[in-house]
C-alpha cells in the first residue's frame, strides 16, 4: 500500500524537475539567439558629464635643491692653514675672517726684496753721480772743441761717455721700479694669506681643517676650502624634456614637493631656462634631450640661517602658536616640481580617459566622413588605407554610444579641455579603457553600470 502511494509522487517530482530544466535551457538559448533580451549585445560602460571647469596645464619634473648663488672660496696663495674661525653652518657677514694661512715665507720674501730695493737705489745714486760727472766733462770739452783747443776724437769720447752714463742711469731707475713692483706683489701675496668673506651668507660647505696645506690658484685651480651661500634663497634645478620645454616660460608659477616634507607643497617661480640642451645616450635608441630649468622657492625658508635675529624670533613665535610653518631645506634635497604653464577658465572639460583616437580610414570613412568604395573582394581587403587618426568622444544618447569628433585644448592631470565637438552637460563614456580604445563603435548599445567618475 505504501509503495503504490509513493510511486506517483516521485514520478511527478521527476517530471517537474525535467520541465524546469528545459525552461532554463530554453531561456538561455533564446537569449543567446536574440529571441529574448532585445537582440544585440550591449557594452557595460561608465559615464560622466561634460562640465565647465578651470584647466591648468602642468609640466612635471624632478631635481635637486641648490642655492641660487654659491661662492666657492679657493686660496690665491699656497701654505698651511693656521686659523679657521668658522665652521659649517655658521652665518658670516661681508669682511669676516674665514681663513688665515701661515705668512712666514711671504714675509721673508718681502724682507729679501726690501734689501734688494735698497741696494738698487744705491746703484741708482751712483749712476746719477757718474752721469753728472760725464755731463760736466762733455759740456767743457764741447766749448774747447768749438775753440779748437782739443781734438775731435777727444770730444767724441766725452760725448759717448755722457750718453753711456745717461743710459746707465735710466737702467738703474727702471731696475728700482722693477724691484718696487716685486715688493708690491709680495706685499699683496702677504695680504692674501688672510681670507675674508666676500659677501654675507652661510658656510654651506667646509672642506679643510687647521694645519692642512692648501694650494693657491695661481699655480693650478687651487684647493676648495669652503662655500658661502644665501640659504634663505634656494632654488630647484630640474631637467625638462624637449617635448615639454616649449610650454615653460620665465615667471611661470610652480608647486614644489620636497621628499623631506611629504605632506606639504611649497610655492615657486621659474627664473631661468637653459638654451643649451643636455643629451644623454646620444646616438642610441635611448637618447634623451633635456633642458635645465631653475625654479626659485618663494615660500619663506631657512630663516634661521639668514642672519636676521628679529625675523627668526617672530618665526619661532608663529610656529609655536601653530599659525605658520617655515621649512628648513638643505642643498641636495630631492624635489618634484609642477610648473603651471597655462590656465583656461570656465571651459568645457571631460576626464582625459574619455578622449580616444580612431582611424577613420580603417573604418571606411574618407577625410570628409564619406564612405569609401566597396572593399568586399579579397584583393581589395588586403589594401591598407592611409591612416586618418582623429580624436573622438562617445556621447550617450538613448542607450547607445555615438562617436563625436572633438578638438581638444590643454589638459591637467585628470581632465582635458574640449574646444569643439560636445557641449556642457552631455553624457559621455569614460570607461573602461579596453572598451573605449578598441571595442566601442559608433551606435553600439551600452549599459551604464555606474557613475563613479564625474567631471564635477
Amino acid at each position: 500500500m505504501t509503495r503504490k502511494t509513493k510511486s506517483p509522487t516521485r514520478r511527478l517530482l521527476y517530471i517537474s524537475a525535467a520541465f524546469i530544466t528545459v525552461l532554463i535551457l530554453g531561456g538561455f538559448t533564446a537569449r543567446y539567439m536574440g529571441w529574448l533580451g532585445g537582440g544585440e549585445e550591449a557594452f557595460e560602460v561608465e559615464t560622466a558629464e561634460a562640465a565647465q571647469r578651470n584647466i591648468t596645464q602642468i609640466v612635471s619634473a624632478s631635481g635637486k635643491i641648490q642655492p641660487e648663488v654659491e661662492v666657492v672660496m679657493r686660496p690665491e696663495v699656497s701654505g698651511e692653514i693656521i686659523e679657521l674661525p668658522v665652521k659649517e653652518g655658521d652665518y658670516v657677514a661681508k669682511g669676516d675672517l674665514l681663513v688665515r694661512i701661515k705668512p712666514d715665507i711671504y714675509q721673508a720674501r718681502i724682507d729679501e726684496i726690501n734689501a734688494s730695493l735698497l741696494t738698487q737705489k744705491a746703484r741708482r745714486e751712483q749712476a746719477r753721480a757718474s752721469l753728472l760727472e760725464a755731463e760736466s766733462v762733455y759740456k767743457q770739452n764741447k766749448q774747447l772743441f768749438e775753440r779748437e783747443a782739443i781734438s775731435e776724437t777727444e770730444f767724441i769720447q766725452s760725448q759717448s761717455n755722457y750718453e753711456s752714463q745717461q743710459a746707465n742711469f735710466q737702467a738703474a731707475k727702471y731696475q728700482v721700479q722693477s724691484i718696487q713692483a716685486q715688493l708690491e706683489q709680495a706685499e699683496e701675496e702677504l695680504q692674501k694669506t688672510i681670507i675674508r668673506s666676500p659677501r654675507e651668507g652661510t658656510v654651506s660647505k667646509l672642506a679643510v681643517e687647521v694645519g692642512e696645506r692648501v694650494l693657491g690658484n695661481t699655480q693650478s685651480i687651487g684647493t676648495e676650502m669652503l662655500r658661502i651661500a644665501m640659504m634663505d634663497q634656494l632654488e630647484v634645478q630640474v631637467e625638462v624634456n624637449e617635448n615639454d620645454i616649449v610650454n615653460v616660460a620665465v615667471d611661470d608659477t610652480a608647486n614644489i614637493m620636497v621628499d623631506a616634507y611629504p605632506d606639504r607643497t611649497f610655492e615657486g617661480v621659474v627664473t631661468e631656462i637653459a638654451n643649451s640642451a643636455e643629451v644623454t645616450a646620444e646616438g642610441t635608441s635611448e637618447e634623451v634631450t633635456n633642458y635645465e630649468v631653475k625654479i626659485r622657492i618663494t615660500t619663506p625658508h631657512n630663516l634661521e640661517m639668514a642672519g636676521n635675529e628679529s625675523m627668526v624670533q617672530i618665526t619661532s613665535e608663529e610656529e609655536m602658536s601653530g599659525d605658520h610653518f617655515t621649512p628648513t631645506f638643505k642643498p641636495g634635497m630631492s624635489a618634484t616640481v609642477d610648473v603651471e604653464t597655462e590656465t583656461a577658465h570656465d571651459v568645457v572639460a571631460v576626464p582625459i580617459q574619455a578622449v580616444t583616437v580612431r582611424d577613420f580610414a580603417e573604418e571606411g570613412e574618407g577625410p570628409a566622413g564619406s564612405l569609401k568604395a566597396d572593399t568586399s573582394s579579397s584583393e581589395q581587403r588586403t589594401i591598407i588605407p592611409d591612416e586618418d587618426l582623429r580624436k573622438v568622444v562617445f556621447v550617450v544618447e538613448g542607450g547607445k554610444a555615438y562617436r563625436r569628433r572633438v578638438k581638444t585644448g590643454i589638459s591637467d592631470n585628470t581632465h582635458i579641455q574640449i574646444v569643439s565637438g560636445i557641449d556642457e552637460e552631455e553624457d559621455i563614456v569614460i570607461g573602461s579603457y579596453r572598451i573605449l580604445s578598441r571595442d566601442l563603435s559608433d551606435g553600439d548599445n551600452i549599459n551604464i553600470n555606474n557613475r563613479k567618475f564625474t567631471s564635477r
